[in-house]
């Protein structure tokens, strides 16, 4: 095999190497290789803009679990929403899942607002207290047209 071929062969295996580390990255930052350790509760949004299936549900800032499913529904035209919890964190059942914003670039999260209840959550409960997302845009309009609200 002359030097050429197999400076071809290495730089071809080196590629090759590089996209499979990036497939197995991008892979397990979309969500697509999910940790199903948990269990899973549900929440109806009337807005879920900048949310989808891989987003991180987040306690106090820290990530406590992702969105494993986001569904419209027909007859409330809300959207149905099933995110996980790692095991081991109990969330007292008053408490709020509040869609936030990481900031003005920022993508959007779920997040816990946790409540002053003994009792907690159970897998596959439904959680009432919800606020879904607010539009930046809309809300800038608002402000810039002079809308105050009433």
């Amino acid at each position: 095999m002359s030097t050429h071929n197999m400076t071809e062969v290495l730089v071809g295996g080196a590629v090759l190497a590089c996209a499979v580390a990036f497939g197995v990255y991008a892979s397990q930052s979309t969500g697509l290789s999910q940790n199903r350790a948990g269990y899973e509760l549900g929440a109806s949004f009337r807005s879920l803009e900048g949310v989808g299936i891989g987003t991180d549900v987040r306690l106090a800032g820290v990530k406590i679990g992702t969105v494993t499913n986001v569904a419209l529904n027909p007859e409330t035209y809300r959207a149905d929403t099933t995110f996980s919890v790692a095991d081991g964190i109990q969330i007292p059942d008053d408490s709020a899942i509040v869609i936030s914003s990481e900031g003005l670039l920022g993508g959007n999260f779920v997040e816990v607002m946790p409540g002053g209840s003994p009792f907690y959550f159970e897998p596959g409960d439904e959680v009432e207290d919800t606020q879904g997302a607010v539009s930046l845009i809309s809300l800038l309009v608002k402000f810039v047209a002079g809308d105050s609200g009433e």
